[in-house]
């Protein structure tokens, strides 16, 4: 049976925080709303268009508290958590929307906002006495600390073993051979070294990285702060790696020992706060995934991000919330999974997109409905950076999207100077979600570019023009406001 990701200690502290989160909910409704996804999946592009789009008012139609003209307006206050930093809505919306338009930098640490909305209810003994407002908490944190949860129901043998596992696929060869090498060269009773300790640490996070990039589009490789530390870079609970069986003896002054001591300090010094801190106050969840990147890579890619979203969503607190757990232990009653970068690809491959993501999820979907939360799928862009027309090629009309690639991504022979626009017919996207896990399902099929932000908006148009994000809004908030 698998072991609670919280003690004793833990759960006096959830209820407490839930309990003082309850009683100011009592005056003005407030919801905790998670933003959650693995790197670069685009949460703080999500975040910062949507909370962009409430404010303004007039970019989200299809969200029916705006339909039906019962939304009054939404601004930003003063979030009551002053001990965890501000989302830099300003700065990143800045970066969107400037002179020269980039995409802002991911999430980097833990941070949240408040935004605050009035509207009238459409419940009319409700609506006599005047407009009513929600409060809605954001929370945002980088995606490689999503990795850590699983790890919360783990011992150091159960790490180390699945760890040395998947580094000694045979796909893995070029990225963890360093690392691998180093733990061959081992005497065969290491005793406990912190030298030693460091140079193994260095090579395991030197394959966590190369694991990451494009080319292989690895997810499911924690620990999450190697390769974003923070304020604990260099410290001994970042400094430890995966040792096989044979070396636990059992003897305290051992390596293996020592790799095992601060396993367990990372999970109890910084992945269990973050649970607790965090997650475990959740009232809604956005799960965002970028599979385009994952089928960019291939199957093993695609079958590790399957595996990475069942792990984590496992950890989420979710369910049906009766009167008592709204006090003392709110659980997450509805998901969103959202397909990213829905633009990537023409309008009439976006149901193959969601379908995509449907069975990517399907295992966490299947779980989160059995705790009796709802779920939902949509393909979307929260800031959409092509537009679409039609190619032809060898007398063949083909729809394409036309966008502007950054600097260096490549095509082919080709490298884009980040200035040049272009047609791009990405490929079709499978009818058959399964075959994307095939082995014959060749990486190099589809073509999927990151474009530049669009830049300065038509007269009248939004400033960040989106796909889907009022359903996403609709999702949400639509019960909340009533």
């Amino acid at each position: 049976m698998a072991r609670s990701p919280t003690s004793f200690t833990d759960e006096i502290g959830i209820a407490l925080a839930n309990l003082t989160h309850s009683a100011t909910s009592a005056i003005t409704p407030t919801m905790r709303l998670g933003v959650t996804g693995l790197s670069r999946a685009g949460k703080t592009i999500f975040i910062t268009a949507l909370v962009n789009a409430l404010i303004e008012g007039r970019a989200l139609p299809g969200f029916a508290p705006i339909a039906e003209g019962r939304f009054l307006g939404a601004e930003l206050t003063e979030h009551p958590d002053r001990a965890v930093p501000r989302f830099a809505y300003e700065q990143h919306l800045a970066a969107l929307t400037g002179p020269d338009p980039h995409w802002p930098e991911s999430t980097r640490r833990i941070s949240q906002l408040r935004l605050t909305m009035r509207y009238q209810s459409a419940n009319w003994l409700t609506g006599m006495a005047g407009p009513s407002t929600l409060h809605v908490d954001i929370v945002d944190y980088p995606g490689e600390w999503l990795l850590d949860l699983p790890l919360l129901s783990m011992s150091y043998a159960e790490w180390s073993s699945g760890a040395l596992e998947r580094a000694n696929r045979p796909g893995a060869a070029d990225e963890a051979g360093g690392f691998l090498a180093a733990v061959e060269e081992l005497e065969a009773d290491p005793p406990a070294s912190e030298p030693l300790a460091e140079l193994l640490a260095e090579r395991f996070t030197a394959y966590l990285r190369a694991a990451k990039t494009d080319k292989k589009a690895l997810s499911t490789l924690p620990p999450g702060r190697f390769l974003m530390p923070g304020d604990l870079e260099g410290s001994p609970a970042l400094t430890f790696a995966p040792l096989p069986s044979r070396f636990d003896t059992g003897r305290a002054e051992t390596l293996y020992a020592l790799m095992a001591r601060r396993f367990e300090a990372y999970k109890a010094h910084v992945v269990r706060p973050f649970f607790r801190d965090h997650f475990a106050r959740l009232d809604r969840q956005v799960v965002l995934v970028d599979a385009l990147r994952a089928l960019n890579a291939g199957p093993e890619a695609i079958s590790d991000l399957e595996h990475a979203l069942g792990s984590v969503l496992h950890c989420f607190r979710q369910g049906r919330n009766s009167p008592l757990d709204w006090l003392l232990a709110r659980k997450i009653d509805r998901i969103l999974f959202a397909a990213t970068k829905a633009d990537h690809v023409h309008h009439t491959s976006h149901d193959r997109l969601q379908s995509i993501l449907d069975r990517l999820v399907s295992r966490a979907s299947r779980h989160a409905r059995f705790s009796g939360a709802e779920t939902r799928s949509l393909a979307i862009a929260s800031v959409r950076a092509t537009r679409e027309g039609t190619i032809s090629e060898k007398g063949e009309d083909l729809p394409c999207i036309i966008g502007t690639p950054l600097q260096g991504e490549m095509l082919g022979e080709t490298t884009y100077d980040g200035n040049s626009e272009i047609a791009l017919f990405p490929g079709d996207l499978p009818a058959n979600p399964e075959s994307v896990f095939e082995p014959d399902f060749k990486r190099g099929r589809l073509n999927f570019l990151r474009f530049r932000p669009p830049g300065k908006a038509e007269h009248g148009a939004p400033r960040l023009p989106h796909i889907r994000l009022d359903q996403a809004a609709n999702i949400l908030f639509r019960d909340w406001m009533q």
